[in-house]
């Protein structure tokens, strides 16, 4: 069995940032902690916080499983974690702002560029067009794993629409009304800015037509989305319009919203629909939930799509590979997150280690995501291992390969009292004109033992993040 870092216990001491709920977790009586978490149950399930997995018989929402007890960082950590990630967030925005004109580190070789232009989220109506600051991608969210006490890895990069922050938002709502007293005796950064933050991130993103104070809506496919309670949220906490396609129209060099007092300019969209779905007229003609014309009003710097057409070539698992490269060719810096070590199964050396060690490697599918179509070679079984080595023999291009990481433990609550149980992080940098990053993120939490998918779609849970103020 491989060791694993114990966030809050190390040599049998209780580690600094969380000191001061040791004694809250040790001395809560049993049922009192039952009552906590129904009462916890009870308010996500009257906010509405649900998720949604689909292909299962039955109403596909879900409530989300919360654990009470937090995951705890202190400053300086949390100080190593924004400066990188900052970081990697800008070196994703200059590579899609290269590859989508000049191509400079294709040209000079630092990334194979069939990697970028065959890939499937590689749009070709958006090169040659610049978004206002230069941004593409606006908010980035950055999974990380930790090993050590100063080990973090990055698992993966999210630049399209990453879901989640509602729950980063609520998980802390509900901590602060449950257990007020520890808010008052730990100084906890707060998270309720991010609305504000990410409203001026819009702001300062708007296009150079834009007249007076920007108009900002949020485009959703509709309430069956999957984050569809996340669309309606952020939309209230930043007192803007939440819209469907229908409510948009194109007239002239504009996007309207129809509205009861007659059409109102729209200059901002932040979209939480694909790429293909925004507008008929540029990608799939057969999508209801976009806007006609929408790309020539956004080529045209009419409005600001937010984040861009054609942002996700960024996050593809293969492109992930060279986000480290990219650190050093744009910004002539070192990275200062770590990526985990990964073979690309479509070079045939390291497709044949891969195929040899698939019991002890974490296999991904390219495009996959969602803790689906992965093999966890050492929680696999043969039959599911050789499932698994014919569809890499059959297209390597769609899989890379990592090894089985010994991701940290938290401390979770469960029937005896609480117990170690498998973590990650996504933290949600915001990019215009400003980088800002709220201290915390989403903290998913592999509620059964042994397990390290951490998906709420596989079983996961979530938590509320601190990171302590420093003094």
């Amino acid at each position: 069995m491989p060791e694993y870092f114990n966030e809050m216990y190390q040599g049998g001491e209780v580690r600094p940032p969380y000191k001061g709920i040791e004694g809250w977790a040790s001395d809560m009586p049993v049922d009192l902690r039952g009552m906590k978490q129904s009462e916890a149950e009870r308010l996500f399930r009257r906010i509405g916080i649900t998720f949604a997995v689909y292909g299962e018989g039955g109403s596909p929402d879900r409530l989300i499983p919360f654990d009470m007890f937090p995951r705890i960082f202190a400053a300086d950590e949390w100080d190593r974690l924004e400066r990188g990630i900052k970081q990697r967030a800008r070196a994703l925005n200059c590579f899609l702002a290269d590859v989508y004109d000049r191509g400079e580190m294709i040209r000079a070789g630092r990334i194979p560029g069939h990697l970028v232009y065959r890939n499937d989220a590689y749009e070709i109506a958006a090169t040659g067009f610049l978004p206002p600051q230069g941004i593409f991608s606006h908010i980035v969210g950055i999974d990380l794993v930790r090993t050590g006490p100063d080990d973090f890895f990055v698992l993966e990069d999210n630049c399209r629409t990453p879901s989640g922050v509602s729950y980063m938002l609520e998980n802390r709502e509900i901590m602060m009304r449950m257990f007020p007293q520890l808010f008052h005796e730990n100084r906890i950064a707060p998270v309720e800015t991010y609305p504000a933050l990410l409203k001026r991130t819009f702001d300062s993103v708007a296009p150079k037509k834009c007249e007076g104070e920007p108009r900002v809506v949020i485009l959703t496919p509709g309430h069956f989305n999957s984050a569809y309670y996340e669309h309606s949220f952020l939309a209230d906490m930043m007192g803007v319009e939440l819209v469907e396609g229908s409510d948009l129209f194109v007239e002239g060099d504009f996007c309207w919203m129809r509205t009861t007092e007659g059409p109102r300019r729209v200059d901002v969209i932040y979209r939480r629909l694909d790429d293909g779905f925004i507008d008929p007229l540029c990608f799939r003609p057969d999508s209801m939930l976009g806007v006609p014309g929408l790309m020539n009003v956004y080529r045209s710097g009419g409005v600001t799509i937010c984040s861009a057409p054609g942002a996700g070539v960024a996050d593809d698992k293969a492109i992930y590979t060279y986000v480290p490269e990219m650190v050093r060719f744009y910004l002539g810096e070192e990275p200062i997150l770590k990526n985990v070590p990964t073979w690309q199964c479509a070079r045939d050396d390291e497709c044949k280690y891969v195929l040899e060690n698939l019991a002890d490697l974490v296999v991904k599918e390219v495009h996959g995501s969602g803790g689906y179509g992965m093999l966890v070679g050492p929680k696999s079984t043969r039959d599911e291992i050789a499932f698994f080595r014919t569809k890499i023999e059959e297209n390597p291009h769609n899989y890379i390969a990592q090894p089985t990481l010994a991701l940290s433990t938290c401390p979770t609550f469960v029937d005896e009292g609480f117990a170690p149980r498998h973590v990650d992080l996504r933290p949600y940098c915001l990019v215009g004109k400003e980088i800002n990053l709220v201290p915390g993120g989403l903290t998913r939490v592999a509620l059964t033992e042994g397990s390290l998918v951490v998906n709420s779609s596989q079983g996961g849970g979530v938590k509320d993040t601190w990171v302590l103020a420093g003094r």
